[in-house]
């Protein structure tokens, strides 16, 4: 049922005024994090460390009870206005973080509906101007030259094996203006096509405590990550369901789409998220990055502050890697089986696992 007080925003929405619709907002916002004292605490409202403040749970509360308003905002209003909803200056608690979300998060709607030019003056929270930024250039912008460097060296075009995979399946989620988002379920592997009847090798031994595989465990947190010393197919049976299966080998950019819609845990990421946790994976297995620290204590936006990623070496790692991937008869809707090998230093490494979405 639509109340009283839905009818009205959207009369406002539909009038274009978007300054007070802004302003009912930040006023339901402050609100739902008022209503929780003790919980909000001083500049809970910004998109700080973490992306949602020190609020906690006023915080998780303020943001379930705006997000259908700041999804319409985000979507239909004027940069100029939609860009606001990140900035602190409405007060304590009436700012949107990084985490806020609807259909999606309410930084990636915002990226979606306005070149970065337009954008770029607007917006001032850090991780929100890199995770805008970072969703520009998947939908195919090129901001090597009017952005600021990635703090990860993760660049700001897309390399030619990236570009190329996008044209197999698009990332991003397309927003709709009153709520919800179109998005194609990328798995791997998508089809039987190209695929055909292996006996895996038996499996290869593992090797704990690799950089690459902790980066790996972390992109698709709902699968299994292994390394071992030994080709794809040695890694692959260690995680792939019997020695018999039905798979195949297949380049890097066809697995590109489904590497990147794995590191959108839910609706609070977005594709952003995706590409920089797959670039952090292809840094550590490329050798970049592999003294960074454990802790995350250092950690911005769930990020870490160390080295970044070499764009050549890893550039040459994906033009050299082999992958392998195969199916598994107990696949949920959403599966990613696939094993990279990197002929350079003999290692590979295999990554498994489905859930329903």
């Amino acid at each position: 049922m639509i109340t009283y007080e839905e009818h009205r925003l959207r009369s406002l929405a539909d009038e274009g005024r978007w300054i007070e619709l802004l302003g009912a907002y930040r006023q339901a916002r402050a609100a739902a994090v008022a209503f929780c004292p003790g919980e909000g605490g001083p500049g809970s409202g910004g998109s700080g460390p973490g992306g949602s403040g020190s609020g906690g749970a006023a915080q998780g509360r303020a943001a379930i009870a705006t997000a259908p308003l700041g999804h319409l905002i985000a979507y239909a209003a004027p940069p100029e206005v939609a860009a606001r909803l990140f900035d602190p200056d409405g007060g304590p608690g009436t700012a949107a973080a990084v985490t806020d979300h609807d259909a999606g998060p309410l930084w990636e709607v915002l990226a979606t509906r306005h070149c970065w030019r337009r954008l770029a003056p607007l917006l001032g929270p850090p991780p929100v101007r890199r995770l805008v930024a970072q969703t520009r250039v998947l939908l195919g912008e090129d901001l090597s030259r009017d952005a600021e460097p990635d703090r990860e060296g993760v660049p700001l075009l897309l390399e030619p094996w990236e570009a190329a995979g996008r044209g197999e399946g698009a990332p991003v989620r397309e927003y709709l203006r009153d709520g919800g988002s179109r998005s194609a379920l990328l798995t791997l592997p998508a089809s039987r096509e190209g695929l055909a009847p292996v006996e895996l090798p038996g499996p290869g031994a593992r090797l704990p405590g690799r950089p690459a595989t902790r980066a790996l465990a972390e992109l698709a947190g709902w699968a299994r990550a292994v390394c071992v010393r030994g080709p794809a197919p040695q890694a692959a049976a260690q995680l792939a369901p019997g020695r018999l299966v039905t798979g195949g080998y297949l380049p890097f950019a066809l697995a590109w789409p489904a590497l990147v819609q794995a590191g959108v845990a839910d609706r609070a990421h977005g594709a952003a998220h995706g590409r920089l946790a797959l670039w952090r994976v292809l840094a550590a297995m490329a050798g970049a990055g592999a003294d960074r620290r454990a802790d995350r204590a250092d950690r911005v936006d769930g990020v870490d502050g160390a080295d970044g990623a070499d764009r050549v070496e890893v550039g040459a790692l994906v033009a050299r890697m082999r992958c392998f991937t195969w199916e598994d008869p107990a696949d949920r809707l959403r599966h990613l089986h696939l094993a990279l090998e990197d002929p350079a230093t003999g290692l590979s490494w295999a990554v498994s696992g489905s859930e329903e979405v």
